[in-house]
C-alpha cells in the first residue's frame, strides 16, 4: 500500500510529465487498436468472398434470351458451377436504385439503358473460379468478367502492405514510449538520489526502491491503453453505420464486444510489459 501511495505521489509532483507519458502511450495503442480493427476486418473480408466463391459476367447489349440461356447450358456442363443467377436490366436498375436510394442526382442520371444485363455463378469452390471465368470470357456476348479471386487478391495484398505499415509504426512508437518513460522517471530517479542513499542506509532493499518507480511506469501504460481503446473503439461505433452501408451484404459490423474486450486484455499486458520495461531500465541505469 505504501508503494503505491509513494507512486501516487510522483505522478502527483510533476503532473505534465506524467501526461506526456500517458499521450504517448495513448498514440501508441490507439495505433495498436485501429490496426487490429483492419487487420481483424481485412481478414473476415477475405473469409467471406471465399467462403462464397462467386464470378459474375455482364453481357453485351446485343445479347438475347437464346444467348443467355446457351451460356448457363455450358456453365453447367463444365462441372465447376453451383448456382447460376442471371440479373436483367431491370433488376439491375432497381439494384442500383436500391444502393444509392439516398442520392438524388445519382438516381437521375443512370437509366435501364446504360446497365448491362449480367449473369452471377457460384462455383462450388474457390479454386473453381478460374474455370468458370475462362468459360465467360470465352463467350462472344460477355463483355467484361470479374471475380472474388481477383477481390481477394486484392484484399490480400492490401492486408499485407497495411500489417507492414502498421507493425513498423507500431514499434516506433513502443520504442518512443519506453524511451519517454526511461527519461522521465530517470529523471525522478536522479532527483532523489539523497533520498534513495538514506533508504539504503536504512537497510531498504532494492526491490523496496524500485517498485514505485516500476508501479508508476506501469501506471503510465495502462491509462495510456484504456484511453487509447476507448478512442479506437467509440469511433468504430461510430462509423459502424457508415461503414454497414459500405459493406452492405459482407456481415462484418458490429464487431463483436468479445473481441473488443479481448483486444483490451492483450493491450493491457503489452502495457504492463512496456511500462514495467521502460521503468527497470531507468531504475538499473541510476541505480547500478
Amino acid at each position: 500500500m505504501r508503494t503505491v501511495k509513494t507512486s501516487w505521489k510522483h505522478i502527483r509532483r510533476s503532473p505534465y510529465q506524467a501526461l506526456a507519458a500517458v499521450f504517448i502511450m495513448t498514440l501508441t495503442f490507439l495505433a495498436i487498436s485501429v490496426f487490429a480493427f483492419i487487420v481483424f476486418g481485412s481478414s473476415f473480408i477475405i473469409n467471406h468472398f471465399e467462403s462464397k466463391p462467386q464470378v459474375t459476367g455482364f453481357f453485351k447489349n446485343d445479347a438475347t434470351q437464346a444467348n443467355m440461356d446457351a451460356l448457363q447450358s455450358q456453365l453447367n456442363q463444365s462441372g465447376f458451377v453451383s448456382n447460376i443467377k442471371f440479373v436483367s436490366k431491370k433488376e439491375a436498375l432497381q439494384i442500383y436504385k436500391e444502393q444509392n436510394k439516398n442520392d438524388p442526382l445519382l438516381l437521375d442520371l443512370v437509366t435501364e439503358d446504360i446497365l448491362p444485363a449480367s449473369v452471377q455463378v457460384s462455383a462450388k469452390t474457390i479454386n473453381e473460379l478460374a474455370p468458370v471465368a475462362q468459360v465467360l470470357k470465352g463467350s462472344q456476348y460477355i463483355s467484361e468478367v470479374i471475380y472474388q479471386r481477383d477481390v481477394v487478391s486484392m484484399l490480400t495484398q492490401w492486408t499485407n502492405a497495411i500489417r507492414i505499415i502498421g507493425l513498423a509504426l507500431i514499434s516506433v512508437l513502443s520504442l518512443v514510449s519506453i524511451f519517454i518513460i526511461m527519461t522521465i522517471i530517470g529523471f525522478k530517479v536522479s532527483q532523489k538520489r539523497e533520498e534513495i542513499e538514506i533508504m539504503r542506509l536504512l537497510s531498504a532493499t532494492n526491490w523496496y526502491i524500485r517498485w514505485p518507480f516500476i508501479l508508476e511506469g506501469i501506471f503510465y501504460g495502462v491509462a495510456g491503453t484504456l484511453i487509447g481503446w476507448f478512442a479506437a473503439t467509440a469511433t468504430l461505433w461510430y462509423a459502424t453505420p457508415y461503414l454497414e452501408s459500405f459493406l452492405k451484404s459482407i456481415p462484418l459490423l458490429p464487431v463483436s464486444p468479445i473481441f473488443l474486450l479481448e483486444l483490451l486484455a492483450a493491450e493491457l499486458i503489452i502495457a504492463i510489459v512496456l511500462g514495467m520495461l521502460a521503468s527497470s531500465l531507468a531504475v538499473l541505469r541510476y541505480l547500478k
